[in-house]
């Protein structure tokens, strides 16, 4: 019986896009990487975190995809301009009698006809893919171009999506290993924000836009950072509780994050600098 054992391919992260024709570039999705599975007629669907999910997902157990295929992808619901919805997807997940229809985008092959086929370069893989399934509304394969990253990048941010990932055209599939062949690039939003307070139990910092309004928790200051935080964060205590210590709004940062989510919060915010 197979068994889903952390079979990921990792990305590093870059910092901007670069064209180089022994790369391609594909759009980078916003949803969740799944790998679906299909051994002795038995599908099952894991997380990136190897937890099984089929039942969450039962419109994707009748894929038409043979026996002996595992696949690497991203479970999405886009929203009515057919860009990928973060927050449904996660609605979705949590709940099966949600009416977000959600699609496969399939963007690797890992076993084919039974047999592991990581050592293949990347575009035999996709070769693979283009030849030995048929797409579906529900089943599809994600879309590259060689190199012209760049170009490709300026027009992720002009529609306003997550980004782009470029991964070496002749790359193997390195099982839970993260490859420096496979890069992400993020369309990262910046915002100059005020610190209102510090969370307790695990490090995490409230942060409020520059008109007042909450602006979310975030996890993500580098080393430096947080220790000048903590040089000055005890002259601006103004009340504390069981969970936080709260703080008059003084100390400004830029942060970058995804995007706002629906309630107006910035969505993974992560340190940048110190404003004076």
């Amino acid at each position: 019986m197979f068994l889903c054992l952390y079979l990921l391919c990792y990305f590093h992260k870059s910092e901007r896009p670069f064209d180089d024709y022994s790369y391609i570039t594909e759009l980078k999705l916003d949803g969740f990487r799944t790998i679906w599975t299909k051994f002795d007629n038995k599908v099952r669907i894991y997380t990136r975190h190897n937890n099984e999910i089929t039942s969450k997902f039962p419109e994707l157990v009748n894929l038409p995809v043979p026996n002996g295929t595992v696949l690497d992808g991203e479970i999405v619901v886009t929203d009515q301009l057919g860009r990928p919805d973060f927050e449904a997807t996660m609605e979705r997940f949590m709940s099966k009698s949600s009416s977000h229809e959600i699609s496969f985008s399939v963007f690797d092959i890992i076993y084919f006809n039974g047999e592991k086929i990581t050592s293949l370069p990347l575009l035999e893989r996709k070769a693979i893919l283009e030849d030995s399934f048929e797409g579906t509304p529900l089943f599809n394969k994600v879309k590259w171009i060689e190199g012209n990253a760049e170009q490709y990048f300026e027009l992720i941010k002009q529609h306003d999506l997550e980004g782009i990932v470029q991964k070496r055209a002749d790359s193997i599939y390195k099982i839970n290993k993260r490859s420096h062949d496979w890069l992400k690039v993020i369309n990262y939003k910046y915002e100059d924000v005020y610190v209102s307070g510090l969370r307790k139990d695990e490090f995490g910092l409230l942060l409020n836009f520059e008109n007042g309004n909450y602006a979310g928790l975030m996890e993500f200051v580098a080393p430096q950072g947080r220790k000048e935080f903590y040089k000055q964060y005890k002259d601006f205590i103004v009340e504390k509780n069981d969970k936080f210590i709260y703080l008059s709004p003084q100390l400004k940062a830029k942060v970058k994050y995804r995007n706002l989510t629906k309630k107006g919060l910035l969505r993974i915010p992560s340190f940048v600098d110190w404003v004076s």
